[in-house]
Parts: structure tokens; C-alpha cells; sequence
């Protein structure tokens, strides 16, 4: 017998363990192995699924987010113009009526003005009354007891008015 060449028995024999082994294996680990692949494969499918519809939530959470920012962009470029005509109409406001205020005041001050210039007139007028009344008592004693005298009088007067 050589080393090399088989006998029929063990080959018979190999065969036959063979055979069994591959039953039992077929019988109890075949389909439990099977399953844990199968298993694994719907797992690793149900992840890919999953990892799927996050990138698409992610997707639409990132377009909707921009959304957002365009909304509150807009609204604060709207904010910001309201803010800048309710100042420019708070400015105009402010001037019109300081405007007025001043017209008012330059209105008081003008009728005061003219209140005392109509004061002093009535004050002169009655110096002027009054100094006429003494000048005209002081003609008619002149007057009563000599012509020259009066026109004396009345000529010294006339140089005291012209020099005040």
C-alpha cells in the first residue's frame, strides 16, 4: 500500500462522516445561521432605510430652516423700514410743532412788544399832555400879566423842548 493511494473503506467512511455532518449542520445550524444572516441583512437594510430618510428630514429640515431665515429676514428689513418712517415721522412731527411753537412765541413776543410800544406811547403822550398843560398855564400867567413876557416865555420853552 502506498502512502498516497486511499483505501475504499476510509473513503467510504469519510464520505459517510461527511454526509452526517453535513445533515446536522443542514438539520440544526443551517437555519439559525441562515436567519441571523437574514437578520442582519434586513437590519443593515432597515439602517440604510433609516439613514435614507434622516438625510431627507435633514433635507427638508434645511430647506425649511432657510425658509425660515428669508421670512425673518424679511420681517426685520419690514421692522427696520417701519422703524425708520415712524422716526422720520417723529422728526418731521417735532419740527413741525417746534416750528409752531416758535411762530407762537415769536407771535407773543411781537403782541408784547407792541403792548408796551403802545404803553410808552400812552406814557409820552401824557408827559407830553401834561408838559403842554404846564407850558399853558405858564403862557396864560405870562399871557395875563405882560405880552413880553409871554413871548419870552415861550421862546425859553421852546429852546428846553428842543434841547431834551
Amino acid at each position: 500500500m502506498d502512502l498516497f493511494s486511499p483505501s475504499i473503506g476510509l473513503i467510504v467512511w469519510s464520505g459517510v462522516v461527511f454526509l452526517t455532518l453535513l445533515f446536522i449542520l443542514a438539520k440544526f445550524a443551517w437555519k439559525p445561521v441562515m436567519a441571523a444572516i437574514k437578520e442582519r441583512e434586513q437590519f443593515i437594510d432597515d439602517a440604510l432605510n433609516k439613514a435614507e430618510l434622516a438625510k431627507q428630514e435633514m433635507a427638508r429640515l434645511t430647506a425649511q430652516n432657510e425658509d425660515l431665515m428669508k421670512q425673518a429676514r424679511s420681517e426685520r428689513d419690514e421692522i427696520l423700514k417701519e422703524a425708520k418712517t415712524l422716526k422720520d415721522n417723529i422728526v418731521n412731527e417735532a419740527k413741525t410743532q417746534a416750528q409752531t411753537e416758535g411762530a407762537k412765541l415769536i407771535e407773543k413776543a411781537r403782541i408784547e412788544i407792541e403792548n408796551q410800544k403802545k404803553a410808552a406811547l400812552a406814557e409820552l403822550k401824557g408827559q407830553v399832555s401834561t408838559l403842554s398843560l404846564d407850558i399853558a398855564e405858564r403862557v396864560l400867567r405870562s399871557q395875563l400879566d405882560d405880552k413880553a413876557k409871554q413871548q419870552d416865555l415861550v421862546n425859553n420853552l421852546l429852546k428846553d423842548v428842543e434841547l431834551n
